[in-house]
């Protein structure tokens, strides 16, 4: 029998999916924008985010089967409605894969030559989508053992920097935090959105539910410890390295190795670049995972090819990993992933208002259903959800607005292509 995801897997993989190199960039660049100021914007964003998770942990206590935000979704309001969920987040994650193989070039470049040649970093960009393809398609357990080995690998440097962190503070710094004259509160809607990116991953989570053992128990309890545990760290890093860096933080591109250094020297400087390699390695792993299981559910419902669903000997979904493997590469290669990104991040936040839709709606029409975790306060929580989700979105820029709910409408055809193929 295939093995599953057991809880610690399960917690790993949301970390991993989340981690990739914004935490290692995000203080300096928020900082760079809107002075130390911008920790303000990190705890806001820190609290929409917990709410957003606390949604997906109550629907994901439902369901057991692939699909997430595609399931909620197509439960409370629909066929058509859950298929452009699920399609547009198919395409993301195709996109995110993508980015994150070419980020891991880009890391690769920064201490060896070669992967800065054409040649070699398309070497590097195809290795590694069409390994973690392979990694993938030979089971379950070779991506658990992989990705919570590499999980772990990656948390070790953040924790060393903030236990290390600790002795080398100074809180003259902090007196910036509520005194910078750079803070300005006409950026404070686009930088929460700078770092709300950061924490995007979590909605990933219950995609694979069929290759997670008892995803009704261990789902919900594994997101809210995951964005927890997220949320410290992001926090954990911004704090110390204002209280270490100062107003220096302003112009250190990688404040983590920045200020390792200053605290233990040359091997600090190694620790956090080993760490940064280590978690753009680590996201790509997650994303390999989950990206052809976003295949499955929609397969599954005959709204794509069947085939999509089929599971190989292995007991993993070997067509669908082909394919976005396959799919994947020309995306990575073609360079123009990043104006994709405008769909990603629109396609985004649809997920997360919809699943908080959702979850108002399927208190009504799942009512009688056990949920092990359910939100309290009523409705409170999904609806600042959604409310705050909707604000954040019209942050983004209105042409990348525009261009990224047109991108939506891909889906179409493809739906009425699956319905006229069943009919």
């Amino acid at each position: 029998m295939q093995k599953k995801l057991g809880f610690t897997s399960i917690v790993l993989l949301g970390i991993n999916s989340i981690i990739g190199s914004g935490v290692f960039f995000f203080p300096h660049i928020t900082s760079k924008e809107i002075g130390l100021g911008s920790l303000w914007t990190l705890l806001f964003i820190a609290i929409v985010v917990m709410s957003l998770a606390a949604c997906f942990a109550e629907a994901a206590g439902i369901y057991s089967q692939n699909g997430g935000p595609y399931v909620y979704v197509r439960d409370a309001f629909g066929e058509f409605p859950g298929f452009v969920v699920g399609f547009s987040k198919l395409v993301v994650q195709i996109i995110t894969w993508a980015s994150t193989a070419c980020a891991l070039k880009v890391a690769l470049g920064a201490i060896w030559s070669p992967a800065r040649t054409e040649t070699g970093g398309a070497l590097i960009v195809i290795g590694t989508l069409v390994g973690l393809g392979i990694v993938n398609y030979l089971g379950v357990n070779f991506t658990k053992v992989l990705n919570n080995v590499v999980t772990v690998s990656k948390i070790i440097p953040i924790l060393i920097f903030i236990v290390v962190g600790v002795f080398f503070v100074k809180g003259s710094h902090f007196e910036l935090v509520m005194t910078d004259t750079a803070f300005k509160w006409s950026k404070f809607g686009a930088i929460s959105l700078m770092w709300f990116y950061a924490f995007q991953g979590f909605e990933s989570l219950a995609i694979a539910s069929e290759d997670m053992e008892n995803p009704k128990q261990n789902l919900p309890r594994a997101i809210m410890i995951v964005m927890s545990v997220i949320t410290v760290f992001y926090i954990g890093v911004h704090v110390l390295s204002i209280g270490v860096l100062g107003n220096d933080l302003k112009t250190e591109t990688m404040p983590i190795q920045a200020a390792l250094y200053r605290m233990i020297g040359p091997t600090g400087l190694m620790i956090a670049c080993t760490g940064t390699l280590i978690s753009i390695a680590g996201i790509n792993i997650a994303n390999s995972f989950i990206t052809p299981r976003c295949m499955v559910a929609l397969a599954e419902d005959k709204l794509l090819p069947s085939c999509f669903a089929k599971e190989s000997r292995f007991g993993t979904p070997g067509f669908a990993i082909v394919a976005s493997t396959i799919i994947a590469i020309p995306v990575a290669l073609s360079g123009s992933y990043q104006m994709l990104v405008t769909l990603a991040v629109v396609s985004g936040f649809i997920q997360y208002i919809s699943t908080a839709m959702a979850v108002i709606r399927l208190r009504s029409t799942k009512k009688d259903v056990v949920r092990p975790f359910r939100l309290p306060f009523g409705i409170l929580i999904p609806a600042y959800s959604i409310v705050a989700s909707i604000w954040l979105l019209l942050q983004a820029p209105p042409l990348e607005l525009v261009a990224g709910l047109a991108g939506l409408l891909l889906a179409v055809p493809f739906y009425l292509a699956m319905k006229y193929q069943q009919s």
